[in-house]
């Protein structure tokens, strides 16, 4: 688990083809190389990955086809900046909030604008990820964890502010970019919780009108 605090900006420094896997290296900038043991968990732009070696400056990772496919790895080069964060302990500071590192999603910058001194990114999402963004609520964007300002459809608008900007990737986002997505995970086990027995359906249920007014979600008619 993660809070979604970027620990330090690393680097990718080596990319090799394993089959349909990936290895990778990443050079981990300020976090302290001393204190990673192999094993550990990183999350990297978002993705959780096992350290599998350390050397020079960097650990090396496995990853998987599975992630490339899910992810925005696959669009990575040697030289790529990524956010780095340590999972975190019982004594890390909840300062962001629960992020697993498990990536629902691919988004697109849409917009980017100055705000004062901080600056407004309106991000795309894919539609089946709509439903689990709301205002004021919390998403994870390439591991760092955001505010939503407002929601339309299936995009979200979030205000970073100058120290944001300069602490991770996110500064040098333009429209265009492509971003790993993590949603609150309140709102993916609520939804599975609300399915009650349907759950176990081979089709894996779905949340329909009728489901949501039987837990007084929703007005019947």
């Amino acid at each position: 688990m993660f809070t979604g605090i970027v620990t330090a900006v690393g680097r990718l420094t080596a990319l090799e083809s394993k089959g349909s896997d990936t290895r990778i290296q990443v050079a981990t900038g300020k976090m302290d190389l001393e204190r990673i043991q192999l094993g550990d968990s990183i999350a990297v732009s978002g993705v959780c990955l096992t350290v599998t070696e350390k050397a020079d400056a960097g650990c090396w990772f496995d990853v998987s086809d599975e992630t490339l496919r899910c992810t925005t790895f696959g669009e990575f080069h040697s030289g790529d900046a990524v956010n780095l964060e340590s999972s975190l302990t019982l004594a890390t500071p909840l300062g962001g909030h629960l992020v697993s590192g498990h990536v629902d999603g691919v988004g697109v910058v849409r917009e980017r604008a100055d705000a004062g001194r901080s600056v407004r990114f309106v991000i795309e999402v894919p539609a089946a990820l709509a439903k689990y963004i709301a205002a004021k609520g919390s998403i994870c964007v390439d591991g760092v964890s955001l505010t939503v300002n407002e929601v339309s459809g299936a995009a979200f608008a979030m205000n970073i502010v100058p120290h944001t900007l300069q602490a991770t990737t996110l500064g040098a986002f333009q429209p265009g970019r492509r971003v790993n997505l993590e949603v609150d995970l309140v709102a993916r086990y609520l939804e599975r919780l609300l399915l009650g027995e349907t759950a176990a359906a081979s089709d894996g249920g779905g949340i329909a009108r009728e489901l949501l007014s039987r837990h007084g979600y929703a007005a019947t008619s």
